[in-house]
């Protein structure tokens, strides 16, 4: 099983913002926000539903990132 390192603290990424060049947050897994139940359902059953039809045979988590300063939104696939 891989794991996330971001999702599981074992390391971070610096995003920049392509808008304003500000350090964006990463506000953690995209399918956390399909609904109140979604952090607690198995990740690789969201991973069939998050967007993108590979992220499961490529092991790549699909991370939400905001930039505070402009409102810039972009999701990224983090290598697990």
């Amino acid at each position: 099983m891989d794991v996330c390192p971001l999702c599981n603290g074992l390391e971070t990424i610096r995003i920049q913002c392509p808008q304003c060049q500000s350090a964006m947050e990463d506000q953690g897994k995209i399918t956390d926000y399909f609904d109140d139940y979604s952090p607690y359902l198995d990740i690789e059953i969201m991973k069939m539903t998050d967007g993108n039809p590979r992220s499961l045979e490529e092991h790549q988590c699909l991370h939400y990132f905001y930039c505070s300063r402009c409102k810039y939104e972009e999701i990224k696939g983090v290598q697990e």
